[in-house]
């Protein structure tokens, strides 16, 4: 019987629906086990081959631990919000849902056929209002919540007004702005509410502030670090400045040790983990107060060597710093916002990357040094960022390779101690023991005089010893209409809560989604959006009156909302009065197994951590950490295709025969080439967004055009991209299923080759064939000989071993050599042919479905039982010999491993293959080691 794939695999995708194999119970027996794939962002492209990577590799783990008795967890759902849905609206006139919608089905239909074992019950989708009136909700306990040092968690904000109320906030300590006025309880209770609300929001978990963000006019809307490349914005290339602008923004800075201390606890990989640690960016040192000259006016800087004090020659402040337009002379003013403004369009990234090149300007002002009291001449320059520490560093040549750079490169006075030093060459080191030997730190070393200098600065009130974090408060708003509107309206300038038994706040329908002309965000254009705080419903604009009816926000939240908490969705997903029930999350606390991008390090992964410990915090989730081992898979390349073209001429010259001509190498779709490196060259000239292509000439290799091939990211933009559909249509999904996992090891990246599939395609016939060796299905229930049972057993040890390390790739190896063999024995026993179906199962499961219904199951074979490695089936019974005459080995005999040296002779010399080489003669001596060797001299 042939192996009819496509419709195996339609017929158990559709038992799979119908049947809901997959759902699980929230109330069990069973042991929990969770496990998570990072949900996608539902692209109009669809999915190419590199994106079911790490679903397959989470739906073979999830299907084993069900197999193991487990009652799993996996969901899947769409993290449908974002930038590329509302700027294909922009461009078509479509309603962005509309065209999600539609991407979805795309998403669900191809997921569907590659035969993921999604518990779909539990879908969820960012852009629904069934879900995010939830993130609306945590914002809202966000805002209602600040973060208390004492207790080292978040608290409810009214158990601070209370303290405010008794004792005012004096003995307070608490994360908060870093510039807070002192008050006592009479002055508190004196304040008017609107005074009240703007203290406390330099408390609240999340606020309004004045922020430098990265603005990108063309997009109209406000970048994250992550979506910018090389000062462009990731998504159509287009400009991004740096601006200040009123922002909602959410005190991560709060958690900063918390999120560091947490690593320690988590089972993800190590180059994740550092990523974090680097973004958080934990150091120790001091906060430095100094003065500049003929202003009211400090200076704060964050130094970790204070001991260098004494050797600062100038300081340099961010351009946006604030003190940077009170503080320049006139005769610098031009010069500096100039400066200013060039570097308003870099990126911080970009600054940061850019150790080579040396910028800067000179202030016209004057610090002075804390201790003696000197001229020290201040500087912006744009490799100082604001977003760190303050936004200033005092300048040491011989302590930071850059400082030294900058001024010789001005020509700023450096004392002579530190003149034509090549701080490359380690020679600062030297050096650094004449600084901290200066003054009241003679003598002293490095350790020693780094807390006297701390010391010092705190008795004098000059400065402090601080621990000090790069992580900065994360921005929260976007000016963006696809994205969870806030739950906000405002009342006298100042922003209110809607209460949260009316949520959701849905977005409004609008006409146009760019920003308006006066430059509000996309919701500027809705005419109905204000707030009724008498229906507390949402009315027409025109009936605002600032005393029932208020102003709603405009800004919307950014992607990162909606995905930093659907995890706990997922377990109660259809709840409509909690985010999630007790006894659900209870029941599943966290996930197990997360599976996903390491270029979510530092976005995703760090704010859903942050949200999870608040969220823990206020006792809504019984766990601080959210994934118990995360698993970076790693990228699927695409074997992309080139065409050259001969420059400056309409000639294209095949691969063999570029040698020294100069040409441009032209990606060409891989779909028009063939296993040979053949370019199909009429279906090229009809298909080529290059125009002139029908009238060029081709210079050929023997009648072919052979094209260049180069392994590179999978992409649309490279012509390189693999259609999953194409593949589950010409070899099944079972196929590409078992071909992802054997490219190689899951976390390493690997190239894909279309040509390489048909090995593991024919290894699934001739799994098949095992059961239809005779045209029909035939399966025999005669026991097996200890030959079958040993290739069973070593496949059960090697695939459980395998599975449990994720080495999926080693596991597929080890099910050919099984075939292969039990092939060879020509083994059709059910006892061997229905335990090694179960095996395959996780990596195929529509075939091995169908086997299982073959042998008689009326059940999926998801509910059985994992097969059971018993150690005895490979413990060897016989030793093969090699016989050896006068030292050379002439052939081999297998013999049982319980004979004695006498019998395991006699048995050899009777055998007919020594009769022969002996030819009549008799032996000398015959050498027997038990279990090793026999030797026959003579």
């Amino acid at each position: 019987m042939k192996y009819y794939f496509n419709e195996i695999e339609a017929k158990w995708q559709k038992f799979w629906s119908e049947n809901q194999t997959f759902r699980a119970e929230n109330e069990s027996d069973k042991e929990k086990f969770y496990v998570l794939d990072m949900f996608p962002y539902p692209s109009g492209a669809g999915l190419h081959v590199g994106h079911p990577l790490g679903y397959i590799a989470s739906d073979i783990y999830a299907r084993y631990k069900r197999h193991k008795g487990f009652n799993v967890l996996h969901p899947q759902g769409y993290d449908s919000f974002g930038l590329p849905a509302e700027q294909y609206a922009i461009q078509t006139g479509q309603h962005p849902a509309k065209t999600t919608k539609e991407n979805i089905e795309t998403y669900r239909r191809q997921l569907d056929q590659i035969g993921f074992s999604f518990d779909w019950s539990r879908e969820v989708r960012t852009s629904d209002p069934s879900y995010y009136k939830w993130t609306q909700w945590i914002f809202i306990q966000l805002f209602n919540s600040y973060y208390s040092l004492d207790d080292n968690k978040a608290k409810d904000i009214r158990e601070l007004e209370e303290i405010f109320e008794i004792e005012g906030n004096v003995k307070v300590k608490a994360a908060c702005d870093e510039k807070v006025d002192s008050f006592g309880a009479e002055e508190w209770n004196g304040f008017t509410r609107k005074k009240k609300d703007r203290i406390l929001s330099q408390y609240r978990l999340t606020y309004l502030s004045d922020t430098e963000v990265n603005w990108c006019p063309e997009l109209g809307t406000v970048l994250a670090n992550d979506e910018i490349v090389n000062g462009v914005s990731e998504r159509g290339g287009f400009p991004v400045i740096r601006k200040k602008m009123k922002q909602w923004s959410m005190r991560i800075t709060a958690y900063a040790q918390r999120l560091l201390d947490g690593l320690d606890t988590i089972d993800w990989p190590q180059p994740l983990k550092d990523s974090q640690t680097n973004w958080i960016g934990r150091s120790e040192g001091a906060m430095v107060d100094f003065k500049v000259e003929g202003h009211d006016a400090l200076i704060e800087v964050f130094t970790t060597r204070p001991d260098t004090i004494f050797g600062v020659s100038f300081m340099t402040l961010a351009p946006e710093h604030e003190l940077v337009e009170r503080i320049t002379t006139p005769d610098q003013k031009t010069a500096v916002e100039d400066y200013v403004l060039s570097a308003s369009k870099k990126s911080e990234r970009d600054r940061m990357s850019d150790v080579k090149s040396i910028s800067g300007v000179f202030t016209g002002a004057y610090a002075i040094h804390p201790f003696s009291g000197e001229q020290i001449p201040i500087w912006i320059g744009d490799y100082v960022l604001a977003s760190y520490g303050t936004g200033a560093v005092m300048a040491v040549p011989c302590g930071d390779q850059r400082d030294y750079d900058f001024a010789k490169y001005f020509g700023i006075d450096i004392p002579n101690i530190f003149k034509d030093i090549d701080i490359s060459e380690g020679a600062c080191e030297d050096k650094n023991a004449e600084i901290a030997n200066s003054d009241f730190i003679s003598g002293l070393g490095v350790k020693e005089a780094i807390s006297k200098v701390i010391s010092e600065l705190e008795n004098r009130g000059i400065g402090q010893g601080k621990i000090n974090y790069r992580l900065r408060d994360a921005v929260f708003s976007r000016q963006r209409y696809w994205g969870e509107p806030f739950p906000v309206y405002y009342k006298d300038g100042v922003p209110q809560m809607i209460d949260e038994q009316y949520l959701p706040i849905t977005l409004p329908e609008v006409e146009k989604y760019l920003p308006t002309s006066d430059g509000k965000p996309p919701l500027g254009n809705a005419t109905v959006w204000a707030w009724d705080t008498d229906k507390n419903t949402i009315v027409s604009n025109e009936l605002i009156d600032e005393e029932n009816i208020f102003p709603l926000e405009l800004n919307t939240m950014p992607g990162w909302a909606g995905s930093s908490w659907y995890f706990n969705r997922y377990m109660d997903a259809r709840n409509d009065n909690e985010f999630c029930g007790r006894s659900a999350i209870s029941y599943w606390k966290d996930v197990d197994l997360y599976i996903g991008g390491s270029e979510h390090a530092t976005g995703h992964l760090l704010y859903s951590r942050f949200w999870q410990k608040f969220l823990f915090d206020r006792g809504f989730v019984p766990v601080e950490e959210y994934a118990k081992k995360l698993i970076n898979q790693g990228m699927i390349l695409g074997t992309s295709a080139f065409v050259y073209r001969k420059e400056g001429e309409n000639i294209f010259i095949s691969k063999g025969l570029v040698k020294d001509e100069k040409v441009q190498p032209i990606h060409v779709d891989v779909s028009l080439v063939n296993a040979s490196n053949e370019l199909d060259l009429e279906a090229f000239k009809k298909n080529t967004f290059h125009k002139d292509v029908k009238d060029a000439q081709f210079i050929l290799e023997d009648g072919k055009y052979i094209v260049g091939r180069e392994v590179e990211k999978m992409s649309k933009s490279k012509y390189n991209v693999v259609n999953p559909d194409d593949i589950c249509r010409d070899y099944g999904a079972d196929t590409l299923r078992m071909y992802e996992m054997f490219l190689g090891p899951l976390e390493q990246a690997k190239p894909w080759n279309t040509a390489g599939i048909t090995g593991v395609h024919g290894f699934l016939k001739r799994f098949w064939k095992l059961f239809h060796a005779s045209g029909d299905f035939s399966v025999s229930d005669v026991a097996p000989n200890h030959e079958e049972l040993k290739v069973l057993h070593k496949t059960i040890k090697k695939v459980d071993e395998d599975i449990a390390n994720f080495s999926f790739n080693t596991s597929v190896s080890s099910f050919m050599i099984a075939v292969n063999e039990l092939t060879a024995l020509k083994c059709s026993k059910r006892d061997i042919l229905e335990p090694l179906t179960i095996l395959i199962s996780p990596y195929a499961p529509h075939i091995a479905e169908e086997l299982w219904s073959k042998l008689g199951h009326k059940d999926s074979i998801s509910t059985a039982v994992y097969p059971e490695f018993e150690s005895k089936y490979l413990v060897e019974s016989t030793k093969t010999y090699p016989i050896s005459f006068n030292g050379k080995m002439r052939f081999t005999k297998e013999l049982p491993l319980e004979l004695d040296k006498a019998a395991i002779e006699k048995a050899v010399l009777e055998d007919e293959r020594t009769l022969k080489q002996l030819d009549g003669r008799t032996p000398k001596k015959v050498i027997v080691v038990p279990g090793k060797i026999v030797n026959i001299v003579g």
